[in-house]
């Protein structure tokens, strides 16, 4: 089962858009949009054949994220609690000139130097004094990946 998924994963690349089209459609049951091109068929067809293998989303994240593009179709904007963060009672630590930094995670944001702070990025800007990515800055984001997506 394994073997077939890497397989047909490492094929995609190699496949002519005609290919990926009828195999689009094999997997969703509907053709893919006709402007939608090889660069963006090859992701979402590896995204579906992986799910097929695997299994899709657990019931919780799914929930989650209805929820959340309920709200944006609403016109609300997302609370800072519905956004992926590490769970209460993660340590992170960061070293800044020298001087080193503990962040633990509580139910409601973060303490840092027996403050509270609503986000990592309050923090970051609170040690650096300039404008950061606070998961970037505490090495929660990895660039790699970020700049392959």
């Amino acid at each position: 089962m394994k073997a077939d998924l890497d397989t047909g994963l490492s094929r995609l690349p190699t496949m002519k858009t005609e290919q990926l089209r009828a195999l689009w459609h094999e997997l969703f049951g509907k053709p893919p949009h006709p402007k939608l091109r090889r660069e963006l068929l090859i992701p979402i067809i590896a995204y579906r054949m992986q799910e097929k293998a695997l299994g899709g989303l657990k019931p919780s994240t799914l929930r989650r994220l209805q929820s959340a593009a309920a709200q944006i179709r609403a016109g609300k904007k997302l609370a800072s609690s519905q956004v992926p963060c590490a769970r209460p009672g993660t340590r992170m630590v960061r070293q800044w000139q020298g001087k080193l930094y503990e962040v633990v995670t509580v139910e409601s944001g973060f303490l840092c130097d027996g403050q509270k702070y609503r986000s990592l990025s309050e923090i970051a800007r609170a040690i650096t004094g300039t404008r950061w990515s606070g998961p970037a800055f505490f090495g929660l984001k990895n660039r790699k990946a970020e700049e392959a997506a």
